[in-house]
């Protein structure tokens, strides 16, 4: 049987919703990809019958190194952000050090793997502080904007968590909802920062699990040295090279603004019933009431999926996470009425 630690490190927001709910539990912007990205991974069904070809992986690994300014040795394609976490237990660390509260995976592969780790929790307004990561730590994880807080984190202090024979694995899987995609480290080559990023928030392709990681190529070597052969498919390839590209990029940084006004709407929502929000800038929101169980429970009977958040190490039972979506009124005026 799994621990309960285990077990709440492996719980995520789509096991919150089942179909016919309004689901603000997950994440993923839309409910299906643009229609020009469906057409497009629809022109490559024709060639499933064989197996991935190396074109295809240059063709990605071009687009992303254009995108973000790297070499093409730097960037490391993943079938979704959350396959770079799984990768983490081959570089081998002593001991690692988990920046909380943010996302488990990391939590749950380390132990899988045996790896020494401890949680390094923050208050609120979870500023980052270096100084309270174990000095002895060779592998440190950040999210950045960080979920569930949606925090997001200077990156001079993001930087400020390096030292020497010690990797900085930052998580930007929310990185380009940000608009300008402020505060990310991926453009810049550093022989001890990994980043990770996920392509299926944006371009709503959870099903598909696409992303990719940037850092140094010995890093990368290391990450990969006992991966299996054909990691990441024909169709998985071709949506990293439309979504990468100059245009994609546009599209996704002016829905990053849309989606920046929408939230401050919903806080405004909010706010003006007596939630107490957490300020950041994610496309999601963390707020508290007085019991949110309850409260998670009370939303679901009237078809509403907020996603929990006593599984994230440093956060208590008083809070919940909320997608920013446009139905966000109905989410408001079901919270006043289960408040009452």
């Amino acid at each position: 049987m799994a621990n309960p630690s285990r077990a709440a490190a492996r719980y995520h927001g789509d096991q919150a919703a089942v179909p016919g709910m309004l689901d603000f539990a997950v994440n993923v912007r839309a409910d299906s990809p643009p229609s020009w990205l469906v057409e497009r991974l629809s022109a490559r069904l024709g060639d499933l019958g064989r197996y991935p070809g190396g074109d295809d992986e240059r063709r990605a690994v071009a687009a992303v190194a254009a995108r973000h300014g790297r070499d093409a040795g730097e960037v490391l394609l993943l079938a979704g952000g959350a396959e770079g976490f799984a990768l983490l237990p081959n570089l081998t660390p002593r001991r690692a050090a988990l920046i909380a509260p943010s996302f488990t995976e990391p939590e749950a592969v380390l132990a899988a793997a045996g790896v020494p780790f401890s949680h390094v929790v923050l208050d609120p307004p979870y500023t980052l502080d270096s100084a309270r990561v174990p000095e002895d730590a060779d592998l440190v994880v950040v999210g950045n904007p960080t979920n569930p807080t949606a925090v997001v984190h200077d990156p001079d202090q993001v930087l400020a968590l390096r030292r020497p024979g010690r990797l900085l694995v930052v998580d930007e899987a929310f990185a380009d909802a940000i608009p300008g995609e402020q505060a990310s480290l991926a453009g810049r080559s550093l022989p001890d920062v990994l980043v990770l990023r996920s392509l299926t928030k944006t371009w709503a392709l959870a099903g598909l699990r696409v992303g990719y990681a940037l850092g140094a190529p010995d890093v990368l070597a290391r990450l990969t040295a006992r991966r299996a052969h054909w990691p990441v498919g024909t169709l998985q390839l071709e949506a990293i090279t439309a979504c990468s590209a100059p245009e994609a990029v546009a599209e996704a940084q002016r829905g990053a603004r849309r989606l920046a006004e929408v939230r401050a709407e919903m806080v405004a929502g909010l706010t003006s019933i007596g939630v107490q929000v957490i300020e950041g800038s994610a496309p999601f929101v963390l707020f508290a009431v007085p019991d949110a169980e309850l409260t998670r429970k009370l939303l679901e009977g009237r078809g509403i999926a907020v996603r929990r958040c006593d599984t994230f190490v440093g956060l208590d039972g008083q809070f919940l996470r909320a997608a920013v979506r446009p139905e966000w009124p109905v989410l408001v005026e079901a919270l006043a009425e289960v408040m009452r």
